[in-house]
């Protein structure tokens, strides 16, 4: 059943507010006018199946609006949570702390270290190769090591 021709709001006027909302989060991301957007969608699908009054689709947007952030805050990861990856982009700060081999010599306090794909560079006391060296401290991707065990 369609709405009232005579209703001010009527369906098509959710969803291009739900569609202006939906474009909105993708220029302005904050995972909070998507649901808003979701719920005038829904409220214009009610209104054209049923045909709500208008008083009846601003209240169904309301009580849609309000279930629809409740549930999204709910699936939505708190943004204080601990990461079951906390080194994810920010991978030499994984490595202080743990060992390595030199392959090649650090001269004048720069070398490379290889460390399973990737040669880093680091910065540090003058060692031979084949020396042990531990990782103290990462700069950008530049990784500060000292002589291991000593």
């Amino acid at each position: 059943m369609l709405s009232d021709p005579g209703s001010v709001v009527g369906p098509w006027t959710w969803f291009i507010l739900g569609g202006v909302l939906l474009v909105a989060e993708i220029a302005a991301p904050g995972a909070f006018l998507l649901w808003l957007g979701l719920a005038a969608l829904v409220t214009g699908a009610l209104s054209y199946v049923v045909g709500l009054s208008w008083q009846s689709e601003v209240l169904a947007f309301a009580a849609l609006a309000v279930i629809a952030v409740l549930v999204g805050r709910r699936i939505s990861p708190a943004p204080g949570r601990a990461s079951d990856r906390p080194f994810l982009n920010r991978r030499p700060e994984g490595f202080v702390g743990r060992v390595f081999t030199l392959d090649e010599p650090i001269v004048d306090g720069i070398g490379l270290v290889r460390i399973d794909d990737t040669v880093w560079r680091i910065e540090g006391p003058d060692l031979a190769a084949g020396a042990e060296v531990k990782v103290v401290a990462a700069d950008g991707a530049t990784l500060k090591v000292e002589a291991a065990g000593g």
